[in-house]
C-alpha cells in the first residue's frame, strides 16, 4: 500500500507537470522573472542615458549659439560662459506645454537660448536642440540629440551639411521643406529619399519656435538654482 501510494503520487505529479495549467504557470513565472530583470536594467540605464544626454547637450551649446569656429576659440581661451538650465511653460490654445531650455550668458550679456524639443520621426521619436539668438528672431544652430531613422537615408538629418541649413533662418516665417533648387529664404532642402524625416525635424522646429517666440520671460521660465 505504501509503495502504491508513492507511485500514484508520482504519477499524479507527472500529469500535473505536463498539464497546460502547469505550463502556463511556468511561463508566467519566467515572464515575471525576466520582466523584473529587464525593468531593473532599464532603471539603471535610464540614469546613465540621461546623464550622457545632458553632457552631450552641454558640449553642443556653445556651437549652437556661436558656431563651431567661435565655440572652439572660446574654449581655447577658457572664456567664461554661464549656462543656466530651466523649464519654460507655454500656454497656447487652451493647452499647456513645457520645454527644457538653457540660457547662455557671456561677458554678463545674454548670448542666446538653446531649446530642447522632440516629436515623431519616420521610424521613432526625434529629439533636437535648437539655438536661438537673444531676441528669438534667428536660428543660430540645430543639433539632433536622438534619432532612429533609416540608416543611409533618414539618419542623414544628423549630418552638419543638412543641419546647417537652419542656421540664420528667421523665426518670423515657418520653414518649409523643398526638394532641390531651394530658393526661398525659409526653405529647407529635404534629405534625398527621406522627405518624411526632413519634414519631421522641420515641423518640430516650427512648432517649438511658434510656442516659445516672445514667451521667454521671467514669468514663464523657472530656472534651476545652479549654473552648469
Amino acid at each position: 500500500m505504501k509503495s502504491a501510494h508513492k507511485i500514484g503520487s508520482a504519477g499524479a505529479f507527472g500529469r500535473f507537470k505536463n498539464s497546460n495549467f502547469a505550463q502556463a504557470w511556468l511561463i508566467l513565472v519566467l515572464a515575471l522573472i525576466f520582466g523584473s530583470a529587464l525593468a531593473a536594467v532599464q532603471v539603471n540605464l535610464s540614469g546613465v542615458i540621461a546623464t550622457n544626454k545632458l553632457n552631450e547637450t552641454l558640449e553642443r551649446i556653445p556651437e549652437l549659439i556661436w558656431g563651431t569656429t567661435k565655440a572652439v576659440k572660446l574654449a581655447i581661451e577658457n572664456a567664461s560662459v554661464d549656462i543656466t538650465p530651466g523649464t519654460v511653460m507655454i500656454k497656447k490654445d487652451h493647452k499647456t506645454a513645457y520645454y527644457s531650455l538653457f540660457r547662455v550668458v557671456h561677458e554678463s550679456k545674454l548670448a542666446g537660448w538653446v531649446i530642447k524639443a522632440g516629436g515623431q520621426g519616420y521610424a521613432d521619436k526625434i529629439e533636437i536642440l535648437i539655438g536661438l539668438d537673444p531676441g528669438e528672431n534667428t536660428i543660430t544652430g540645430l543639433f539632433v540629440l536622438e534619432q532612429k531613422e533609416t540608416p543611409g537615408l533618414g539618419n542623414k538629418i544628423i549630418f552638419p551639411v543638412w543641419r546647417d541649413q537652419f542656421i540664420r533662418k528667421k523665426t518670423d516665417t515657418p520653414l518649409v521643406v523643398a526638394k532641390g533648387n531651394v530658393q526661398a529664404p525659409n526653405a529647407i532642402d529635404a534629405v534625398t529619399g527621406a522627405t518624411i524625416s526632413s519634414r519631421s525635424v522641420t515641423g518640430i522646429v516650427n512648432r517649438t519656435i511658434g510656442d516659445v517666440k516672445g514667451r521667454l520671460t521671467p514669468e514663464t521660465i523657472r530656472f534651476y538654482e545652479r549654473q552648469l
